[in-house]
């Protein structure tokens, strides 16, 4: 039997599957080019440098036709002097307008993706959380990088090559009516042949493409987590079992790649076939009219001059087309990603909450909350408590009793699904979501640090702090020496997600920064679960006056952390089943009991 991999979940990632209906090329393209409304003077010069560029490559090729069929079939060599002369001049002049045609889109380009990076980012960090509960990040990383780029070249190459081909095209079309209408006839019945073929390849392509897309998100999701979870697959060694998982995605990913450039294979060469069938039929019915005097030699030579400038950007549209299918699917992944709601979001009559004069921790009350993450299993049910301004609240329960479910729901990054939250007698729904988080510090379980130094990260919460509160801070948790011990004291480099310091060190920098924001609310979600002994014993001389005032929630496993709390709350699947001190629960002999029991067997083993 197959040894199943972590990564191979991803196949069944269902958010494209449920997305809406394909939208349509032509609403894709009038979203799309909003984007360039802010540089509307660039883009009308660009499209005068398009137009131009369009009827002055037909006029080359006009002049080529006109001087064959003038002063060379004349035999005036006076007459191809001038000719090749002005045919030199216009090449020159229509290269400088092709410089500045280039140019003009490759910054159009690079300026609408840099507003739609900024736009999709400013919208990812509004999201809610559940958004995250549901999305995996390699498929955000994919919407930001890969289908990004695909826009970019839709609006680069793809718009304006694209116009400056029609534009040839349709400026030849009017040379070949005024030059021979049954000539022009001829080329005119290739119009349906194209029109089945596009058809055709549309349907085939667009799919292949979506497809390929798709696999590039999985490819990046799984790739994603593999290095997020590098330390479970080693220690575990799943190296092999992951890259084999890891080999089936890319052998997907590659073989919707083959279907795309085998669709694009048989379209490109299709074009090409149809195109030289009728120069085969311009040639027999040119030929014959000259044999039967109805046409000039020198007016078919013409002619067909004429009529590359048809048949050349056929070919070159045909290129161009899975260019623009692929800049279509990836605009419209991005737009879905853009047009996704937030599961909530702040009411337009929200109301700030009042900061208090001396940092007075909140009144926050629990009425019969009910929660759920999926509307299908409850996870808090009929949750009812009061935490007065100044108590800590300690949560115990075993993993999955909803402790952390109530930090969530205090800190507002979900809204109960029934029931009343309230802080300082205002609905929590009722309040600027801004405003309640920027007086509240939260320290988890694994803290995330960001890259830069040990300076920065504690800053995080407060940037206009001074480097004296800073050292404070730090100072008032007892950690002062540990930090300047670090290779640059404050100023020691931390790599991406905090790599380079231990995990206890990493809690003791999410701690000052928590306590550095002064906040009134404080949620410590184990916080002290990562921290040694000795550590944890200087934290807890310093916790009694950080906790002293403000309004707490720790979730913790160690009693040193809840033994001294005002109120402790027992969960257990979802319902507060005992509530108390740690004196009064351990009287109660009921499952705190049992607990703290445990507590003491592990500290002793």
């Amino acid at each position: 039997m197959k040894t199943p991999a972590l990564v191979t979940h991803f196949d069944r990632d269902a958010d494209e599957r449920k997305a809406a209906p394909d939208l349509a090329m032509s609403a894709l393209m009038r979203r799309l080019f909003t984007y360039t409304k802010p540089y509307g003077k660039r883009l009308r010069w660009l499209y005068f440098l398009t137009v131009s560029r369009a009827f002055l490559t037909t006029m080359l090729t006009w002049a080529v036709a006109a001087v064959v069929n003038g002063p060379i079939n004349s035999g005036s060599v006076q007459g191809i002097a001038w000719g090749a002369a002005g045919y030199a001049g216009l090449m020159i002049f229509t290269q400088w307008l092709f410089h500045f045609r280039i140019r003009y889109a490759l910054e159009l380009g690079e300026a609408v993706v840099h507003d739609i990076r900024n736009e999709l980012f400013t919208h990812l960090q509004r999201m809610t959380m559940g958004f995250y509960d549901r999305t995996k990040l390699g498929r955000i990383v994919g919407r930001m990088t890969s289908d990004i780029d695909a826009i970019r070249i839709g609006v680069q190459e793809v718009v304006f090559v694209g116009l400056v081909q029609c534009g040839t095209m349709i400026t030849g079309i009017a040379l070949m009516i005024w030059c021979d209408l049954v000539m022009f006839g001829v080329v005119m019945a290739i119009a349906p042949i194209l029109f089945l073929l596009h058809r055709q390849f549309k349907t085939k392509a667009g799919a292949a493409q979506r497809k390929m897309q798709e696999s590039f998100s999985r490819v990046t999701a799984t790739l994603a987590e593999s290095v997020n979870g590098i330390r479970v697959t080693q220690g575990f060694a799943r190296e092999e079992v992951n890259a084999g998982a890891f080999r089936e995605l890319v052998l997907d990913h590659s073989q919707f790649n083959s279907q795309a450039a085998r669709t694009q294979a048989l379209f490109l060469p299709a074009l090409d076939f149809v195109s030289q069938i009728f120069m085969a039929l311009l040639i027999f019915i040119g030929g014959w009219r000259v044999l039967h005097g109805q046409m000039e030699l020198a007016a078919v030579v013409q002619f067909f001059f004429l009529a590359n400038l048809v048949f050349d950007p056929i070919r070159s549209l045909g290129n161009l087309y899975n260019n623009s299918l692929s800049a279509m699917v990836g605009a419209e992944r991005v737009f879905r990603l853009l047009d996704a709601k937030a599961d909530w979001k702040d009411d337009a009559k929200a109301v700030v909450l009042p900061r208090s004069a001396h940092g007075a921790g909140c009144r926050v009350v629990f009425d019969r909350v009910h929660f759920s993450y999926d509307t299908k299993k409850p996870v808090l049910d009929d949750v009812s408590f009061v935490a007065e301004p100044g108590q800590t609240v300690a949560l115990v329960g075993h993993t999955g009793s909803g402790k952390s479910t109530v930090t969530g729901l205090v800190s507002k990054l979900y809204l109960p699904t029934g029931g009343k939250i309230t802080v300082d007698g205002l609905d929590i729904t009722a309040l600027q979501s801004d405003s309640l988080r920027q007086q509240m510090g939260i320290v988890l379980q694994q803290s995330f640090l960001f890259e830069g130094d040990v300076l920065e990260n504690i800053r995080f919460s407060r940037p206009e702090a001074t480097i004296q509160e800073v050292v404070e801070a730090v100072g008032d948790l007892g950690f002062l020496d540990l930090i300047e011990a670090l290779p640059g004291g404050f100023h020691a480099p931390i790599g991406e997600g905090g790599a380079g310091l231990s995990q206890g060190q990493k809690q003791l920098i999410s701690f000052a920064r928590a306590l550095l924001a002064e906040p009134r609310i404080l949620i410590l979600d184990e916080a002290t679960s990562s921290i040694d002994a000795l550590t944890e014993a200087r934290l807890q001389k310093a916790l009694g006056t950080l906790l002293k005032g403000r309004t707490s929630f720790v979730v913790a496993h160690r009693l040193s952390t809840i033994r001294s709390a005002d109120v402790i709350l027992v969960l257990d699947h979802g319902k507060i089943v005992e509530r108390g001190t740690h004196d009064e629960l351990l009287a109660f002999e009921g499952i705190y009991r049992g607990l703290h029991d445990q507590f003491v067997q592990a500290a002793e083993a």
